[in-house]
Formats: structure tokens, sequence, C-alpha cells
């Protein structure tokens, strides 16, 4: 009798362990696939066209530190800080690879060409005209801004604008 009342008690409690085992596995993607990317998950790789319609991959590990910007051409914080993402790119560019990726969907492409000659940006600036790379990277405000290091680790994540030194901190620590 007090076997069986033994195994019975193992028996439950390994019923409940299965359950709860299954129950957090299940729910895990779910979260996961809802967080990502943040800082310490790969940065997804993407393609996009750029000005001239020319594809250019981005995203994942390269042979630098990245800089990934998602703006628009109607955002004042966009507008406050591309003359230091310029300068930023032209001290930075033999450790730096700054990607502007034009969230067309929620812009107008004409806007944003004019921004972009507007202030006279030389790095590559990319179209997200369906903003499948926009929902794949959950950016919901802009700017966001993602350093990316060269393993393809995403290092920081900031929405809104940073000060250009405190952007050149951030280049200094990740590169």
């Amino acid at each position: 009798m007090k076997r069986a009342w033994s195994m019975a008690i193992v028996m439950f409690i390994l019923a409940i362990l299965a359950v709860y085992q299954n129950q957090s596995g299940a729910l895990r993607p779910a979260a996961a696939a809802e967080e990502k990317p943040k800082i310490g998950y790969l940065a997804p790789a993407f393609e996009l066209p750029d000005l001239e319609d020319r594809p250019v991959r981005a995203g994942g590990a390269s042979d630098r530190l990245t800089m990934i910007n998602f703006w628009a051409s109607w955002c004042g914080p966009c507008d406050l800080e591309a003359p230091d993402l310029q300068k930023l790119h032209e001290r930075h560019a033999d450790r730096l690879q700054l990607i502007g990726v034009n969230s067309t969907k929620y812009d107008r492409e004409r806007e944003a060409r004019r921004f972009v000659e507007e202030h006279e940006l030389t790095f590559p600036i990319l179209m997200d005209r369906d903003g499948a790379v926009t929902e794949l990277y959950k950016v919901a405000q802009f700017p966001t801004t993602l350093l990316v290091d060269r393993d393809g680790v995403i290092r920081e994540r900031v929405v809104g604008v940073l000060s250009k030194a405190q952007w050149e901190a951030l280049i200094d620590k990740w590169s």
C-alpha cells in the first residue's frame, strides 16, 4: 500500500513537471519574437534599395561597427540629428558603417529625397517602401538607431536623439 501511494505521488509530481515544462517552452518563442531585436540579440540581415534602386544588404555581421538609423522626413528630431550623423559618418568611416533607413511606408519618397539633398547626406540611404524592415526591427518611433557590433549583435538601441558627443562615446565603446 505504501509503495502504491509513493508511486502515485511520484507520478503526480512528474505529470506536473511535464505540464509546466511544456507550457513554459510553448510561451518562450512567442515572447522572444515580440521582444526582438533588442540589445544582446543578433540584428536581422535585410536588403533594401538605395536612392538609385540598387539593392544594399545590411544587418548581421560586418567588417566594422554598424549604425542603423530609422528616420522619416517629417520627423523634427530626425531633422535635428541629421547634421551630426553626417559628421559621424565623415569622421568614423574607417570604423563605422552608417546606414539610414527611410521608413518610406510612413513617409513620402519625394520628401525623403529632398531631406537627403538638403542635409547633403553621403552615407547610404535605404528605402523601406513597404515597411517590412521597420516592422522587423519593431520601430515605432523616429528616430530609432541601433549600433550593431562586428558579430552582428545589437549593442545599443536608442529611441530619440543623442548628442554627437554621446554617439562618439558609444562608437568608441563598441568599435
